[in-house]
């Protein structure tokens, strides 16, 4: 590195003007199967520890090793979480890709890169950073899988000085990582250290710095799918099936985790059972079996599980059995992006399977709701009796996110309308399908309840209110009447909408984690265009009382999502009122990638004229 001059450490002095602190996208490119997501997970703990907040996102392939895979780190002072369109500092690991990543920094950003690379001459608005990594964990090891892993984090170390990151924060995220691994340990901090002291000859010409805060005191960092079984966990779930499908995958292996840990009894047997099924209509059968058996009984899957969940999926709803279903949404239709984020599932989800069928749906936009949301779907599959299907995605269930530590549940496990043997010798006899309390919601008994009132047939076929076979046509209409009115009794029973702003003539409407690029949308729309907004962050379907309030009160209200076609705006359509339904603008994405704060303010300021 002798061509390098020496580094300047005053922020005063720095080539691009005044310091940019706290506030940057750094973008690291590499390959699948190069060991970089430990680096990548280093680095974003790294600027958590030192108080700023941050998010990462993880954009792989979804096939062979050795094609590219890229990493954003995101921090930033005011607390934003979403994707930035903008790269300011990029990693260049991988040759295949490097040009292009270097084409998608912006003016006056800075380029580390591996030296062989020879990326300088790209651009003359950029300061780069040319890095022989090879060289520097040479001395680390003469292994070459192990230098190819360790090149990783030595670039951790580079930016370490570049950023001014604590080396001591750099050494405990390291610790974090490979906890008792003890060689591993010893190789990824040489490694660490290896390229700050390489750094040590850089100049720095790039504006950017991370300088301590105290923005993420009692705060964790974990992934939506790991909230989402410690909320099942916590929600009392005893049997899990599934089929493995990315992104969901990672959520029953985390839970499975758990449940030997914590769900063992006292004779050293498990209380649980986790059943891997020959594919996802097996799995969901199980779970309707075990919802009417009294288990709290759930599974995890994705797109092309959900379509091959949707018959069962009319039996649940139909013969109004509790179950829970996790969809973790990728790209589709077909195969598609699975290895990329949507929200393509929203409309064929809330109407899956034949017939006049409709679900309860929950969007959880947070690490968070992943977790409260899980206990409360269970809740309310019992209480309707009824599936129960949780919307998250991609970027929310496999990358890592800030968060507050989760509330412990603070309510017992409602279990619904259950009757128990007390109860029927107080009532003689029950009526399965019989709306004694006019919310749509009617009793049940358990299997092995020990009274002869108990038993009853479950059909997924015509019936009476005793459950007896039936075509008669008052029969089947006032059945369907009784579970849409039971649905309509959900709109206040799931969580509801959250409003921000006051007066503004125009609305946003948004769900999941297209809320977190609604959030700096707004303020950038405020700031740059002068256009006032009220936000709405829709829960659950069926809608609450609220979403109609909000449209009322509003001229227009743009309906912000990641699919294609606009699939809630579709859903508001169809439960507005032609007047209110008019005033939906729909603002939809679907490349893939997170959504991003600026193509939301571009696209709702050209639809406004602005």
């Amino acid at each position: 590195m002798a061509e390098l001059a020496v580094a300047v450490r005053d922020p005063s002095a720095l080539p691009g003007g005044d310091p940019v602190l706290n506030d940057m996208t750094i973008q690291v490119a590499t390959v699948n199967g190069s060991g970089s997501q430990s680096a990548n997970t280093v680095l974003l703990r790294t600027i958590f520890q030192m108080g700023v907040p941050v998010s990462g996102k993880n954009l792989f392939p979804s096939n062979i090793a050795g094609l590219p895979t890229w990493y954003s780190v995101r921090a930033s002072k005011d607390g934003y979480l979403a994707r930035k369109k903008e790269v300011d500092l990029l990693v260049a690991m991988n040759a295949e890709t490097a040009r292009e990543d270097v084409a998608q920094v912006r003016p006056g950003g800075a380029v580390v890169y591996d030296a062989p690379l020879g990326l300088a001459q790209l651009r003359g608005d950029l300061a780069f950073y040319p890095v022989p990594f090879d060289k520097l964990v040479g001395s680390i090891t003469g292994d070459a899988k192990l230098k190819k892993l360790l090149r990783n984090m030595a670039y951790v170390g580079v930016l370490a000085r570049l950023l001014e990151l604590e080396m001591a924060e750099v050494e405990r995220a390291i610790h974090k990582q490979f906890g008792k691994k003890a060689k591993a340990l010893e190789l990824n901090l040489a490694a660490a250290h290896a390229g700050f002291e390489g750094a040590a000859a850089l100049q720095k010409r790039d504006p950017y710095l991370i300088r301590r805060m105290d923005a993420t005191r009692g705060k964790v960092i974990v992934d939506g799918n790991s909230a989402a079984a410690l909320g099942a966990l916590f929600a009392g779930v005893t049997l899990v099936t599934w089929y493995p499908i990315t992104p969901s995958s990672s959520l029953v292996e985390t839970l499975i985790g758990y449940l030997r840990k914590y769900r063992i009894g006292p004779d050293g047997k498990a209380t649980f059972a986790v059943v891997q099924a020959e594919d996802e209509l097996a799995a969901i059968g199980m779970v309707i079996g075990a919802g009417w058996a009294g288990a709290r009984a759930m599974t995890a899957t994705a797109g092309p599980g959900i379509s091959l969940m949707a018959e069962f999926a009319g039996l649940g709803y139909f013969a109004e059995v509790p179950a829970v279903v996790f969809d973790v949404q990728r790209v589709g239709p077909s195969t598609g992006l699975p290895t990329r984020t949507s929200q393509g599932d929203v409309l064929s989800t809330a109407f899956l399977s034949h017939g006049d069928t409709q679900h309860i749906l929950l969007f959880p936009a947070t690490v968070e709701e992943c977790f409260s949301m899980a206990v409360e779907a269970f809740d309310l599959a019992e209480g309707f009796q009824t599936p129960v299907f949780v919307l998250s995605d991609l970027d929310l269930g496999m990358n890592n996110w800030m968060s507050d530590p989760f509330s412990y549940p603070e309510q017992p496990i409602r279990r619904g309308k259950v009757l128990s043997k007390e109860d029927l010798d107080r009532l003689g006899e029950f009526a399965r399908y019989k709306d004694v309390d006019g919310d749509g919601v009617t009793y049940r008994t358990l299997p092995g309840t020990d009274h002869p009132a108990a038993a009853y047939f479950t059909r997924g076929t015509g019936h009476d209110e005793h459950a007896r076979y039936s075509e008669r046509a008052e029969d089947w209409e006032g059945n369907l009447e009784r579970l849409a009115r039971k649905m309509d009794g959900a709109r206040s029973a799931v969580p509801a909408p959250i409003a921000a702003g006051k007066g503004a003539r125009l609305g946003v409407l948004a769900y999941g984690t297209s809320h977190h690029a609604i959030v700096e949308a707004r303020d950038e729309l405020r700031r740059e265009r002068g256009i006032e907004t009220d936000y709405l962050r829709v829960r659950a379907f069926p809608f609450a009382r609220e979403v109609h309030a909000f449209f009322e009160s509003h001229e227009r209200v743009y309906v912000v999502e990641q699919n294609r076609d606009g699939q809630l705006a579709a859903l508001l359509k169809l439960d507005l009122a032609p007047e209110l339904a008019a005033r939906v603008r729909s603002i939809a994405h679907i490349t893939g990638l997170p959504l991003d704060a600026r193509s939301v303010t571009e696209e709702l300021a050209m639809m406004e004229g602005r």
